[in-house]
């Protein structure tokens, strides 16, 4: 194993628990003070059918899968070559299994692994409510280093309303897994011992409920969403603690009637937003359009997975880059903006409320599956103050101008109720006071209004993270920030140098800001999991890149890894 790192994944059908106990060693490793990262993969079933939880484990912070897997843990094999690609196995690898679900695939046995069968099912069966994904988790807390009293601890917390026979038997199976460890398979080198933790200074986190998080702290209070894959769990997330912050949360009958709802909240004056993927935000956009007409604050979250139509559902691309940044019809200014790690989920998501109402325009939050259903251990973010801040009017005249040409292109946006400050908002172009209008001078007055507000606008270095120098950069965006983050510090611990911008600010483009950042730079590959090169099209079409320029696109759902990236470079070079 890597001293600092170990990444395991565990596999099986529909029932076996696969979730449940990589969650429960991640809350392990991460209440014996180590970091931590886990992914997951599931069939396109609606209920059901295979799927894999990818855990990786480090003494320091990380933010994506690694190159290979050192432990497979297969409670049984089926459908298992489902996944046979996006589990790479380094060589000499463990891989476990339960002769008593059958033989491990024969492209398996075939690879230079280690291959040691452990007797789950039996061994489950003779412990009263026993189960053979706890007895995996034992194995695997006693293969990395993990006390049984963490385990207990831990299970404690997760099983307490379960009733004490439930808990019993996941003590009784996970001590009975790590004796089984003990007495049939070779030793390992565990992870060093990690460095002591205060209470309370790191997260357990997903993408998806660090992006509720940053809404709540951004001030949203009134969301109204319809389920969908992989963004339901922001909305179950949010439930409960929009309730909380004194806010409403309302499941709609379908992405219209969601889009249409936070209009209308907004108008009223209250910070809405709503969270979908791909085919929802596809349904939503000409109801975008009217909030960019009626310049009415929105956020919508896409937490993006793989397309066209349904495609995979339950894995991760980042192909509705298009879609959010031109999708619109006529010219619609409005704003993108994509995290670029778990933990960034929150911000990205609290600036892009702020942004929203400062600018009173659409934002759309670009997450994808990879960052919204992973699960982190994190620094505790810092508590940020900026919140929503519209701009109304301290009072309302006769002739009160809603669209008023002001320097700044925002003007100040009075609430249902002032006194005065009646004024028509709608779809139709219109002039200044709202009025319905034809005229070509008030078109491009308009038009004008809504771009300036957007372009003219200090957006500061939030638009981008700019990590190291050199004369080679990499350019990347979203989920894909976190392997090439990586490739590029093993670059450095190399001692060589490369330049990282990972653009946050999608829309609008920031041309002087990205001429300052490459300056000096001869070499541009820009990464992105995608198969058209929407990002690089888009590159290309806003901004002027420097020397020679590469590209790296592949297409969900395999991840991009750092092995990936560095291999690119290094080839190049």
């Amino acid at each position: 194993m890597n001293p600092a790192s170990v990444s395991i994944a565990l596999a099986g059908s529909g029932g076996a628990g696969v979730l449940t106990s990589g969650n429960a060693l991640l809350e392990a490793a991460a209440q014996a003070g180590w970091y931590a990262y886990l992914s997951r993969s599931a069939g396109p079933q609606i209920r059901g059918g295979e799927s894999v939880t990818m855990l990786r484990i480090c003494n320091d912070p990380v933010e994506s899968p690694d190159d290979t897997f050192e432990i497979l843990m297969a409670i049984d094999w089926r459908n298992f070559e489902r996944f046979a690609a996006e589990i790479p196995l380094a060589d000499n690898a463990l891989v476990l299994g339960d002769a008593d679900t059958g033989p491990p695939p024969g492209f398996l046995t075939a690879l230079p692994v280690r291959y040691h069968e452990l007797p789950l099912k039996r061994t489950a069966s003779g412990i009263a409510q026993g189960r053979p994904n706890m007895l995996a988790l034992g194995v695997l807390a006693e293969l990395i280093g993990i006390p049984l009293q963490t385990i207990t601890d831990m299970l404690n917390r997760l099983l307490q309303t379960k009733g004490q026979v439930a808990l019993d038997a996941g003590v009784s199976c996970v001590t009975a897994g790590m004796e089984l460890a003990q007495k049939k398979l070779p030793a390992v080198q565990r992870l060093p011992a990690p460095a002591p933790r205060s209470p309370g200074e790191r997260l357990l986190i997903t993408g998806n409920e660090a992006t509720g998080l940053g809404a709540v702290r951004g001030g949203v209070r009134f969301v109204a969403a319809y389920p969908i894959t992989p963004a339901t769990e922001i909305l179950e997330w949010l439930a409960p603690s929009v309730d909380k912050a004194g806010g409403t949360l309302v499941q709609a009958e379908d992405e219209l009637a969601s889009i249409n709802q936070i209009i209308g909240a907004s108008f009223g004056g209250t910070p809405a937003l709503t969270a979908t993927s791909g085919p929802g935000m596809a349904l939503m956009l000409e109801s975008i359009g009217l909030a960019v007409a009626a310049e009415i604050p929105i956020v919508v979250v896409d937490v993006m997975r793989n397309g066209p139509s349904t495609g995979i559902p339950t894995k991760s691309e980042q192909a509705d880059l298009g879609m959010a940044l031109y999708g619109l019809h006529g010219d619609a200014p409005h704003l993108v903006l994509a995290p670029t790690s778990v933990a960034d989920c929150l911000f990205t998501t609290q600036w892009a409320v702020h942004l929203a109402e400062a600018l009173q325009v659409p934002a759309i939050v670009l997450s994808d599956q990879s960052l919204g259903q992973s699960r982190a251990v994190i620094e505790r973010p810092a508590d940020l103050t900026f919140m929503a801040r519209r701009e109304t009017p301290a009072s309302v005249s006769d002739g009160y101008q809603r669209y008023a040409l002001t320097a700044s292109g925002v003007s100040p946006m009075a609430i249902p109720g002032m006194a005065g400050g009646q004024y028509t908002a709608d779809g139709l172009e219109h002039s200044p006071v709202g009025t319905p209008s034809g005229s070509a001078a008030d078109h491009a007055e308009q038009l004008h209004k809504r771009q300036q507000k957007l372009s003219g606008f200090n957006y500061g270095r939030h638009w981008a993270d700019i990590e190291g120098k050199g004369d080679t950069a990499v350019i990347t965006w979203g989920s894909t920030t976190g392997p090439v983050r990586e490739a590029l510090a093993r670059r450095k611990a190399a001692g060589h140098t490369t330049r990282l911008i990972a653009v946050r600010l999608l829309a609008p483009a920031q041309p002087a800001s990205l001429g300052d950042a490459l300056a000096g730079v001869e070499r541009v590959l820009i990464v992105e999991q995608c198969h058209g090169q929407q990002f690089y099209r888009y590159l290309r079409a806003h901004y002027e890149l420097p020397g020679e320029v590469r590209t790296f696109c592949k297409p969900g759902p395999l991840p991009i890894r750092p092995c990936d990236v560095l291999t690119q470079i290094e080839d190049w070079l």
